[in-house]
C-alpha cells in the first residue's frame, strides 16, 4: 500500500487512547489513497470513504466527551473543528455518490487537515486532559480498538 501518511512521534498527542484513534484515521486514509492511486474503482473508493467518516464521526465523539468531562475550555473552537471536516466528508461522499471522481488534490486536503489538527488542535488539549486525570496510557485495548478492529 502506498502511504499518504505515515505515522510518526510529531503525530502523537501522548495519549494512548486518543493516538490509538489517530492511527486508525491515519491507515484509513492511506488505504482511501491507495484505493484512489491503484483504481479500485469507485465503488471501493466510496466503502473506504464511508468507514473513514463513521470513523471519524466515532472518534469525534469521543472527544468532545472527554473535553466535556474534562471541562476543557476550548471546547467550541474544537468542536466546530470537527463539524468543519465532519461537512467536508460529507462533501466528498456526495460527490462520490453522483459519480464525480475524487482527486489526489482532496485526498491532500484530507491529510493536511488531519495532520494540522491533531499536531495543532488535539496537542492543545494534551495538558488539561492530563492534568485532570486523563491516563497516558492503558494494558488493554480499549472498547473503542476492539470495536472497530
Amino acid at each position: 500500500m502506498s502511504l499518504l501518511i505515515e505515522w510518526n512521534e510529531s503525530l502523537s498527542v501522548g495519549i494512548q487512547e486518543i493516538d490509538e484513534q489517530h492511527k486508525v484515521l491515519v491507515n484509513l486514509l492511506n488505504e482511501l489513497h491507495d484505493a484512489i492511486r491503484h483504481h479500485h474503482g469507485r465503488d471501493a473508493s466510496i466503502a473506504v470513504l464511508q468507514r473513514l467518516a463513521d470513523y471519524t464521526r466515532t472518534h469525534f465523539t469521543v472527544e468532545e466527551s472527554l473535553m466535556r468531562i474534562l471541562g476543557y475550555p476550548e471546547y467550541e473552537t474544537h468542536k466546530a473543528h470537527h463539524e468543519d471536516l465532519i461537512s467536508q466528508m460529507n462533501d466528498l461522499q456526495a460527490r462520490l455518490n453522483n459519480g464525480e471522481a475524487v482527486s489526489f488534490e482532496l485526498l491532500h486536503f484530507l491529510r493536511n487537515w488531519l495532520t494540522n489538527h491533531i499536531m495543532e488542535g488535539d496537542q492543545r488539549y494534551v495538558e488539561h486532559f492530563l492534568s485532570r486525570g486523563a491516563q497516558k496510557s492503558w494494558h488493554k485495548k480499549s472498547w473503542l480498538e476492539r470495536f472497530w478492529s
